[in-house]
């Protein structure tokens, strides 16, 4: 471009992540970010950042400045600024004491192909933007879908961005099934997704069935049926987010076959169970239900996001169908161009099945089961640590990797205190959880690097905060 008289020669545009000339761009500015992913994490020393919401504002207010400066400081600048106080403020689910909530520590061979997936950035609503990511997220799809329904002649999947866009996903083809009159049925323990997919979506109010034990009774469920008319759409939870149990699916499945009712299982937590000899028969009926929810940012150790749909024939996603001219052409699709636009309600999407399958291809089987065994037997670890701590009282053994405890003194508001208290000085960061009308601390394990030792650690920081 010529500079017109009297004007400074305007600069080179930044360089592109993309290209054959992306990677020698990108390679020194990823020592950079390494780098402050390193220092910020040893300015932490800990789980999560000590001080609480407002000192954590104040330090990347102090980091970002002004947001839109007269003048840019550069790449390395702004990478190891910005990167350096957002690691320093993180919650780390890395670190073995940061076991609040169903989200994980990715593994690195998954971060390092989303890296590429960033740097290519194909896009999955037509393929001439992703021709060969669209090809791997079906081969992908399918295959994930055949282990979930085994006896299905198509089985099919969606690559969602985790359970609350695959639950809304399963009730919206319930509508397109059944009409605006569908009825959801859902336990108590349901995750809030469920009934909030109902309001979106214009159904009746969602019916949600009283869950006194923490699972859906199949007698309760009966009696909810019993009272509803029309077409039903029952879901089912194979792991809560409050306490990790599963329903019983087979007795809920067989009570949907009598009723004439369709079964949705969110088994976002779950799911990946069923990989696993030691742990699938605890999801026994799970291939009975006509859509499933599953997350691999959670017990698939992926960044977010991760999430599939799953049904037991390819035909169930009809509904979803939807053209667009300058993306799915009529003559483009019986010229055999694949048709993206009806795998997902969003149009521009990532291409989160690389990570997926670069992750599955790196382990194997075998090694993803014994990730997902050895994490579940670290709960069963700590369970027993606090059932044998006179200082403790434990819920009841864990069903996945979430354990409910409550130190043994404590009344609900002096629990809650502590907890706080633990965020504030980013010492641990645990979850709580209402049960058997009582507040109880919840660790979700989901890190399966964590030792016996972490768990020792974590155990004697709790004793010596209630003392």
């Amino acid at each position: 471009m010529t500079a017109l008289p009297g004007t400074r020669t305007p600069p080179p545009p930044p360089p592109l992540a993309g290209g054959h000339r992306g990677p020698d761009a990108l390679r020194p500015l990823l020592d950079t970010v390494l780098d402050a992913l390193r220092t910020g994490a040893a300015e932490r020393r800990g789980p999560l950042p000590a001080g609480g919401p407002d000192i954590t504002t104040a330090r990347v207010r102090a980091a970002l400045g002004d947001v839109l400066p007269a003048h840019g400081t550069g790449d390395h600048e702004a990478l190891r600024t910005l990167v350096h106080a957002v690691a320093a403020g993180a919650a780390d689910p890395a670190d073995p004491l940061c076991a609040a909530h169903l989200h994980c520590p990715p593994l690195a061979v998954a971060a390092a192909a989303d890296l590429a997936a960033c740097a290519l950035n194909p896009s999955l609503d037509s393929w001439d933007q992703a021709p060969a990511a669209s090809a791997v997220e079906a081969l992908l799809t399918r295959a994930l879908a055949a282990e979930f329904h085994p006896r299905a002649p198509h089985p099919d999947a969606l690559v969602t961005t985790g359970g609350t866009e695959s639950n809304q996903l399963a009730l919206l083809l319930a509508r397109e099934r059944h009409g605006p009159a569908v009825t959801v049925l859902h336990g108590a323990n349901a995750h809030h997704s469920v009934p909030r997919a109902a309001w979106l979506l214009g159904l009746p109010p969602a019916v949600s069935v009283p869950t006194p034990t923490g699972t859906l009774h199949p007698a309760d469920l009966a009696e909810a049926l019993a009272a509803t008319t029309g077409p039903v759409l029952v879901t089912a939870t194979a792991g809560t987010t409050d306490a990790g149990l599963i329903d019983p699916l087979t007795e809920i499945a067989d009570l949907c076959d009598r009723r004439g009712a369709e079964l949705h299982i969110d088994a976002a937590y779950g799911g990946l169970l069923a990989l696993s000899p030691r742990h699938r028969p605890k999801l026994a009926g799970l291939d009975r239900a006509r859509s499933l929810t599953v997350d691999l940012h959670k017990l698939g150790w992926q960044p977010v996001a991760a999430g599939l749909l799953t049904v037991p024939d390819a035909a169930l996603l009809a509904p979803l169908a939807h053209q667009a001219d300058y993306l799915n052409a009529t003559d483009d699709t019986e010229a055999g161009l694949p048709d993206l636009l009806g795998r997902s309600l969003r149009t521009t999407r990532r291409p989160d099945a690389l990570k997926i399958a670069a992750t599955l291809r790196s382990l194997g089987r075998d090694g993803l089961v014994h990730l997902i065994d050895r994490t579940c037997a670290l709960a069963e670890d700590l369970a027993r640590l606090l059932d044998a701590h006179p200082g403790f009282e434990l819920h009841a053994p864990p069903t996945i990797s979430t354990v409910l405890f409550r130190p043994a003194r404590a009344d609900d508001e002096q629990l809650a205190d502590l907890r706080r208290t633990l965020l504030h000085e980013g010492r641990a960061v645990l979850g709580r959880a209402r049960a058997d009308g009582r507040l109880w601390l919840k660790a979700t394990l989901l890190n399966p690097h964590t030792t016996a030792r972490d768990l020792d650690t974590l155990v004697a920081l709790l004793e010596g905060s209630t003392r």
